[in-house]
C-alpha cells in the first residue's frame, strides 16, 4: 500500500478524526498528498479551500502577507492572479522568493510551501482572466491595486469609466493584470494531534529529486 493509499484509509476509517500519518514512502510524491489533502478539504465544507497565504519580501526585508485564492496547480507549480502593479508583485519582482500556507482548521490541517515564483504566459492569464464574471474583469481594469485612494468615488468613477469604454464589446486582458506561478523546493504537511504531538511530514526538492522526511512538533 503506498503512502497516499495508507493517508486516505486513515481519514476514512478514522472519519476525520486526526490521527498518525503513517511513515512516508521514499518515493512519496508531495503534489499528490497534496491533491488528496485539497480534494479533502473542498470535500469538507470548509468555506474557500483554497484561500492561502502569499508572504513576499520588500528589497529592505520587510516580509508581507495577504490572502488570495489559489486558482491552478500542478507538478509545476501553483498559480494564483493579481495586478503587476500591487505591493506584492511589487516586491515579487524584486525578490523571487515567496512562502504560501493552506490552514483547514476543521481538518486540523496545515501545508507550508517555499519556493520561487514567476510570471506565466499571456495566454494563460488570458483564458483566466476570460473565465471571470464581466463585473470583475471591469474592475481589474478600473482597480490601481496597493496605490492610494483619495475617495470612493474616485473608484466608482473609474469603474464607470471602464465599463463605458467596453460596453457591447469584450474586455481585453490587461497589461498590468495576471497570473504568478510558484515552483515549490519545499512542502510541509501538518498533522494536528493531541497534546500537541503534531506529525509534520516535510518534502525538499534536491537536483530535480524530493527528498523526505519528519520534524518535531
Amino acid at each position: 500500500m503506498t503512502f497516499i493509499e495508507k493517508l486516505r484509509c486513515l481519514f476514512t476509517f478514522g472519519q476525520g478524526v486526526a490521527l498518525p500519518l503513517p511513515e512516508i514512502d521514499t518515493n512519496a510524491d508531495p503534489m499528490a498528498l497534496f491533491k488528496l489533502w485539497f480534494d479533502e478539504a473542498n470535500k469538507s465544507g470548509i468555506l474557500l479551500p483554497e484561500a492561502m497565504s502569499v508572504s513576499s519580501v520588500n528589497q529592505a526585508g520587510q516580509p508581507s502577507c495577504r490572502m488570495v485564492l489559489l486558482k491552478e496547480y500542478d507538478d509545476d507549480g501553483f498559480v494564483f492572479y493579481s495586478n503587476y502593479g500591487s505591493r506584492k508583485s511589487a516586491e515579487l519582482n524584486a525578490n523571487a522568493k515567496v512562502a504560501l500556507l493552506f490552514h483547514w482548521n476543521v481538518l486540523q490541517r496545515q501545508i507550508r510551501i517555499e519556493g520561487s515564483v514567476e510570471k506565466v504566459s499571456a495566454e494563460q492569464s488570458a483564458t483566466y482572466f476570460h473565465s471571470r464574471d464581466r463585473g470583475s474583469q471591469i474592475g481589474a481594469w478600473a482597480s490601481r491595486q496597493s496605490h492610494t485612494l483619495e475617495s470612493d468615488t474616485e473608484l466608482a468613477a473609474r469603474v464607470d469609466y471602464y465599463t463605458k469604454k467596453f460596453a457591447g464589446k469584450a474586455v481585453p486582458l490587461p497589461e498590468f493584470w495576471g497570473g504568478w506561478r510558484v515552483k515549490a523546493h519545499y512542502l510541509e504537511f501538518w498533522q494536528g494531534r493531541a497534546n500537541r504531538l503534531h506529525d509534520r511530514v516535510c518534502f525538499e526538492r534536491t537536483d530535480n529529486a524530493w527528498r523526505n522526511f519528519k520534524l518535531q512538533p
